[in-house]
């Protein structure tokens, strides 16, 4: 079975999903524009392309899919994951990574859009945000959960919530809030519990970190001035009981029992508890740092300083051509966990990076030009369909993934060789088993059994790969 019969399987698989028969062929043609070469990936330039010939009326089609047609963004994503997830191999660990990731807009009437800090651009600007989970093995991964970052004055305006179609049920979260929500719907569906992965943007946040604590394990960063016990340092027990009012809870500190920031404590540590580690292969050669961890107990704010908080793993990563530590993670992975499995845990954290790449490049996941709430899901669910059908494809080949689209001999690897004037593949330096060039091959393949050009409708006769 080629791919292009794999393709039709997996959509018959996720149509099944969208409840109308009158649906599936807007899912098919949906996410086949998705898989082909085009500068935008919106309804407009994809009708054109997957039907020239009744360009007019695929828009008006594919349109009513994406933007109005009532059905669940969430089943897909629970159908991708039945499809995707049983080709992963979690023998050696599985990990949950919450990010979220920005769209840069001009206007300020599509849904969520505001003036807020973009990750793609580095700055604050106006953008749509969404938080998202990705389920992580050591071969890949795939995003599982997905929703709009909707901003105070867009929760609170009736007005706008109405004209981009926002769900009555929905109301303003902070993104660390949404991100516990997706993770305790996953668990609740029978997800496995993984540990769970996050950046300083979430992990500074106390009760988010004690949040995850409850559900199991997590290695999120934080930022330098989070406060720690450092080792052989506790607080004094609470005051005794006095018999009335509430008994006390909070752990006593006095002028020699101080908690200190992990940046102080990093630079309180001798050079010989520093250890140069490699955690993964990168694209010219191994990805190197130098580590420490140690127990602590962190101290909390204002919030945490309730109880006496177990102990947990900072983990400091300080180059040696800086002149201070570059990063810090706080990890609730097991005592005996050795160094080298925590700074791996700590850097599966990428995978979710390369999965926004890969969306945002290759399917189009920031070319929705539509306003509403529904449409944004909409979208977003086939572009991540259309990316799992390919990570899938991966990983059935098992090529674990590499850092990059090409590996460390990506230099070296030779162009394609061109059998026959008439092919249609163009020669690519791609590796055989990357997501882009697993998208050539379908693609090629629905255009050869298609048997017309996709621009002009023109009909091909000899068609070779």
């Amino acid at each position: 079975m080629g791919a292009s019969e794999r393709f039709d399987t997996y959509m018959d698989h996720l149509s099944a999903g969208l409840r109308h028969l009158d649906r599936h062929a807007g899912l098919k043609g949906y996410c086949t524009g998705l898989m082909l070469p085009l500068a935008r990936k919106s309804v407009e330039p994809m009708a054109a392309r997957v039907d020239p010939m009744h360009a007019s009326a695929r828009h008006q089609a594919l349109h009513h899919f994406v933007a109005k047609a009532e059905w669940s963004d969430q089943e897909m994503l629970r159908r991708i994951c039945q499809w995707v997830v049983p080709q992963m191999d979690f023998s050696r660990g599985g990990w949950w990574i919450i990010d979220d990731t920005g769209f840069p807009k001009k206007g300020k009437h599509s849904v969520g859009v505001t003036r807020q800090y973009c990750g793609m651009l580095g700055k604050q600007d106006n953008c749509q945000v969404a938080v998202s989970v990705s389920l992580a093995c050591d071969q890949g991964s795939v995003p599982v959960a997905w929703q709009l970052y909707l901003p105070q004055d867009w929760a609170v305006d009736p007005v706008r919530r109405q004209q981009a179609g926002v769900p009555e049920e929905v109301r303003f979260a902070t993104k660390p809030h949404i991100a516990l929500s997706q993770l305790r719907a996953l668990l609740a569906d029978g997800a496995p519990h993984h540990c769970v992965l996050a950046d300083a943007g979430y992990g500074v946040d106390t009760a988010f970190r004690q949040a995850l604590s409850d559900m199991g394990l997590y290695a999120v960063g934080v930022t330098s001035a989070v406060s720690v016990w450092p080792p052989g340092v506790e607080p004094l027990p609470p005051k005794p009981y006095s018999g009335t009012g509430r008994p006390p809870v909070m752990p006593r500190r006095t002028a020699k029992r101080q908690p200190i920031s992990v940046k102080a404590l990093a630079l309180s540590l001798p050079a010989q508890a520093f250890q140069t580690i490699s955690w993964r292969e990168g694209t010219n050669e191994p990805l190197v740092g130098r580590f420490a961890a140690l127990r602590v107990r962190h101290a909390g704010g204002n919030a945490g300083r309730a109880r006496l908080r177990p102990l947990e793993w900072p983990l400091i990563e300080w180059p040696a051509h800086e002149q201070e530590p570059s990063k810090y993670v706080l990890s609730t992975l097991p005592e005996d966990t050795p160094i080298n499995e925590l700074v791996g845990a700590a850097h599966q954290r990428w995978r979710i990076e390369r999965d926004y790449q890969d969306l945002k490049q290759d399917f189009g996941l920031g070319h929705y030009e539509g306003r509403g709430w529904r449409g944004f899901h909409h979208h977003a669910s086939l572009s991540i369909a259309a990316y799992g059908f390919l990570m899938t494809e991966r990983l059935i080949a098992d090529k674990p993934v590499g850092s990059k689209k090409t590996s460390s001999n990506a230099k070296c690897l030779p162009f394609p060789r061109i059998t026959s004037p008439a092919a249609v593949l163009r020669a690519q330096r791609h590796l055989d088993y990357s997501i882009t060039t697993l998208r050539h091959r379908l693609r090629y393949e629905l255009i050869a059994r298609r048997g017309q050009c996709l621009c002009c409708g023109r009909a091909i006769e000899k068609f070779l790969l």
